[in-house]
């Protein structure tokens, strides 16, 4: 890929992909375009940021003058602009909507309209809804139960509705539980360790015994990039391989990284529509080349070391003007 535009590359795991393209692909160029909300800053990128091979636009993924004239110079889309946290979408659903649905209704007349060659939907593994017992593969329903997982799953059918009605060479991929370096201290890896290095007490929701698959985030970056360069259009992509671990698992682990004990933990009543577990199948993800690199303990280990060195990064933050969300049992993707 000569060209790729990436959305919300300046947030998380956008950055981190993007890093990684302009490593692996040393032809390419980038184009960011991040609104740099609260979830995204251009520190993410680091170095990448002063590339040459690298152009950033701060900018709205809603504002159709400039996607159109950004997508007219693409020749791969990767998708990753969105509102993400679970809490912030029960208090604010109609912002998800507004963003993840009809962002990417914008983004994808643009790419129709200039006939982007590749668009690389990325999302999660939240659309499955909760699953008591099972896996869930590419075809399972889609059962989403709170505003954020809804909005994500009305993106990827109108992303796939562009591959059946037009032909746009549309790929989805839903990943697990991300974490890793310079993730927003609003997610539960970031949140329990930035409040656990502040000598605070995290809070565990109802008796942690809420499943998730931890995935560190240059595993996903590496699924998502075998999708852009092998991915069959139309098709759908789970990125999982990490670790399942309850909430309360995951919380003795970062207390052992930490130093700590189960002093530091406050447990809170649950909250609604907290998905007892997920589980994906991702084979068809493996069998375009993926493989996850990085073990929980070492991925927890650098993660924690990341946030003990860079406290400029993440204490702004936590001061910002944000809700009062406690750092608990979330079922964040991003």
């Amino acid at each position: 890929m000569q060209h790729v535009l990436v959305t919300g590359g300046a947030g998380f795991i956008g950055s981190h992909f993007v890093k990684r393209l302009l490593r692996s692909d040393t032809e390419a160029r980038v184009t960011v375009l991040d609104a740099l909300t609260y979830a995204g800053a251009t520190a993410n990128l680091g170095d990448a940021f002063l590339a040459t091979r690298l152009a950033f636009v701060q900018g709205d993924i809603r504002d159709v003058p400039l996607v159109d004239r950004l997508a007219a110079d693409a020749e791969a889309i990767v998708h990753f602009a969105a509102e993400t946290h679970v809490d912030r979408s029960i208090a604010q659903a109609s912002t998800f909507m507004d963003t993840n649905v009809m962002g990417t209704q914008v983004l994808l007349e643009a790419a129709r309209r200039h006939q982007v060659s590749r668009f690389v939907h990325v999302s999660t593994d939240e659309v499955y809804g909760p699953l008591p017992t099972g896996t869930a593969d590419e075809h399972a329903p889609l059962r989403p139960t709170v505003p954020y997982a809804a909005s994500k799953a009305a993106s990827d059918l109108m992303a796939l509705s562009y591959w059946r009605t037009y032909g746009l060479g549309v790929c989805v991929t839903r990943s697990s539980n991300n974490y890793g370096p310079n993730q927003h201290p609003e997610k539960l890896i970031p949140g329990f360790i930035t409040t656990l290095l502040r000598g605070g007490r995290v809070t565990v929701h109802g008796e942690g015994q809420h499943i998730r698959n931890w995935l560190h985030v240059e595993d996903n970056c590496a699924g998502i990039e075998s999708v852009l360069r092998h991915g069959t259009p139309g098709g759908i992509y789970n990125i999982g391989g990490g670790t399942d671990l309850t909430t309360r698992e995951i919380t003795a682990r970062l207390l052992e990284v930490c130093g700590l004990g189960w002093d530091r933990v406050t447990y809170v009543p649950d909250r609604p529509s907290n998905d007892i577990r997920y589980s994906m199948d991702w084979s068809a993800t493996a069998a375009l080349g993926y493989c996850p690199a990085w073990g929980l303990e070492d991925g927890l280990a650098r993660t924690v070391a990341w946030y003990r060195q860079n406290p400029d990064r993440w204490a702004p933050l936590l001061r910002a003007t944000t809700p009062s969300l406690p750092h608990s049992a979330l079922s964040e993707a991003a």
